[in-house]
């Protein structure tokens, strides 16, 4: 049995724990029990996780005495909009949560960020647990206190700061997750590696094929990934400098993903593999870092069986003129300037502004 890590986020009286591990929605109950002023909670999930797995976090939850109510919304990107999130809130009211409650967000990235950005508005911000049922949420957008909705002008344009109390990353319930859903998740944990840490991108090299079967490497490449997003995030909470490092890939991902319609097309995890392999192709092409970088990046997603390039996207593709007028909507944009993360090898991004437009056409170009 493999037991569970904690990675600590220390944001002084925001401060919470990340549990990583199988089996923790079997014990969600006693984990989250010191929590509570009174025995309930209130659980928004998807319809999608909801038939997999609501059963058994209430079971978890009544065997503690602790009683729940579920709403369970649309599965899919669609779902972080307003009317859902509308909905999300007025239905917290109707439940009477009151600011020292706790609101479970139970589900992937999509739940975690409306349902987080619902608790920082209702009441001016009541508590919230993330329980992240797919790895693209256990290791970025569950920890950081990053959430929000998309509108049609991009991606998590509106949205705010707010903190969780407790992360539960069960890391068994990756296995319920598709080939695709699971490869996409895992594009976030490649970027890890690329902007701070060569070492685990050398350790993902030799051992990421494993991670759908092997617990023990599932849990590392989890646990190291948080460790590393919760210290960027200590450091700069509210991306004023380095937490835009996090952001590698995403510039193009982003612009990729609305280019797509939020489709099924190109999942976010697939459009930020996608911007990791431009952003080195970029920063190769600027002289910043050795062709070999690139080259890397690129055969390790080819080894994952990830797309890597946009000619990998089904379907026709807007051109390159409309691709980075998408990218002009990006929330890194300073002063009109577009802000891409660079790098200067494996484990060394950077932040700039300094992309001139032909070379950016350029790398557009050669990935169709």
């Amino acid at each position: 049995m493999t037991h569970p890590a904690t990675v600590h986020v220390p944001l002084g009286d925001r401060a919470y724990d990340v549990r990583i591990g199988p089996g923790l929605i079997d014990r969600a109950g006693a984990e989250i029990a010191p929590l509570l002023r009174r025995p309930r909670v209130a659980i928004v999930t998807d319809d999608t996780v909801a038939g997999l797995h609501l059963s058994r976090l209430q079971a978890a939850l009544t065997a503690q005495g602790i009683a729940s109510e579920a709403l369970c919304l649309p599965s899919g990107e669609g779902t972080k909009s307003w009317p859902h999130l509308t909905a999300c809130v007025e239905w917290l009211l109707d439940q009477r949560i009151e600011r020292r409650d706790i609101v479970v967000a139970f589900g992937g990235g999509v739940i975690g960020d409306l349902v987080g950005f619902a608790a920082a508005i209702l009441r001016r911000g009541v508590r919230f647990v993330q329980i992240p049922t797919t790895l693209l949420a256990q290791v970025d957008s569950s920890v950081g206190g990053k959430t929000g909705i998309n509108s049609p002008h991009g991606k998590n344009l509106i949205g705010a700061f707010h903190q969780p109390s407790l992360v539960l990353a069960d890391i068994a319930v990756l296995d319920t997750l598709s080939p695709r859903d699971f490869l996409a998740g895992y594009g976030e944990v490649a970027k890890y590696g690329l902007l701070g840490d060569a070492g685990f991108f050398e350790w993902l090299e030799a051992n990421a094929p494993r991670l759908r079967d092997d617990m023990a490497a599932r849990q590392h490449a989890v646990a190291h990934s948080v460790a590393m997003k919760a210290g960027i995030v200590t450091r700069d909470e509210t991306e004023q400098g380095e937490r835009a490092l996090l952001n590698l890939g995403h510039t193009f991902g982003h612009a990729l993903e609305s280019a797509t319609g939020y489709s099924s097309r190109l999942l976010h995890g697939e459009g930020v593999a996608i911007g990791c392999a431009l952003a080195f192709d970029l920063s190769a092409r600027m002289g910043l870092c050795s062709q070999e970088a690139p080259s890397r990046v690129l055969e390790h997603l080819r080894q994952m069986g990830m797309p890597a390039a946009i000619r990998d996207i089904p379907g026709e593709m807007p051109d390159d003129a409309a691709l980075i007028r998408l990218m002009g909507q990006d929330k890194k944009v300073v002063d009109g300037r577009l802000r891409f993360v660079l790098a200067r090898g494996i484990g060394e991004a950077f932040v700039s502004d300094d992309v001139q437009p032909d070379t950016l056409e350029q790398v557009l170009r050669d990935a169709r």
